[in-house]
């Protein structure tokens, strides 16, 4: 069973209110990975049509190797080794933030260096700044964690659907539950949402007590 199966049956089986935060708050991140394996086989791509091919394996096979570490000690000590420049090294922190629950402190600190390097691409930035967002937790304040998902909202914006269905739950968490119900219901319109996203959303509206128009 998918991760986004099971987050949406552990919705179903836990109707009452003050559960169904401790699932998104499990599995709220699925999105954020599933973002960064995209943009990271994007940025791929373009690398290896850019770089000569022995550098390109070269970063391939470090990373590999760094990935296969038994501990996230072990993974970001192996990747404090890899050589990178701009975007490359994007990608580096990016993956360094890979373990929120083992250590937060450090994942929020590797998206926090990301975050901070003016010169890379926005679509970098901007996922640092939405899985900064979902993993911060309560180190940050409900209105702390807006501030950061606002600015990802707007159109056009690549993780528009993926702040917006955040921002629902900052609502749940905050105990807004009508606000999260329209945002959520925001999302089934929007035409950058995903199928899966949307399926999420119908899930939560559902065991948030709100109805769904019949298509």
């Amino acid at each position: 069973m998918s991760n986004s199966d099971n987050f949406m049956s552990e919705v179903a089986d836990e109707l009452r209110r003050e559960r169904l935060f401790g699932a998104l708050k499990r599995y709220g991140w699925v999105a954020g990975v599933i973002v960064l394996a995209i943009a990271g086989g994007v940025a791929w791509t373009g690398w290896q049509r850019q770089a000569h091919e022995t550098s390109s394996q070269a970063l391939g096979d470090a990373l590999m190797a760094a990935l296969q570490a038994d501990t996230p000690e072990a993974r970001r000590t192996a990747l404090d080794g890899v050589t990178a420049e701009g975007p490359r090294e994007a990608l580096v922190g990016l993956i360094k933030a890979s373990d929120p629950d083992q250590d937060r402190a450090a994942t929020v600190a590797a998206l926090d260096s990301v975050i901070a390097d003016t010169s890379l691409p926005a679509a970098f930035h901007d996922l640092a700044v939405l899985r900064k967002a979902v993993v911060a937790g309560d180190s940050l304040s409900v209105e702390e964690r807006r501030a950061l998902l606002q600015p990802l909202t707007g159109p056009g914006q690549p993780y528009r659907p993926l702040a917006r269905e955040q921002l629902a739950y900052l609502d749940i968490e905050a105990g807004d539950t009508q606000a999260a119900i329209e945002g959520l219901k925001a999302l089934l319109t929007d035409q950058q949402s995903p199928a899966d996203l949307r399926q999420r959303a119908s899930q939560v509206i559902t065991a948030l007590g709100g109805s769904i128009a019949a298509g």
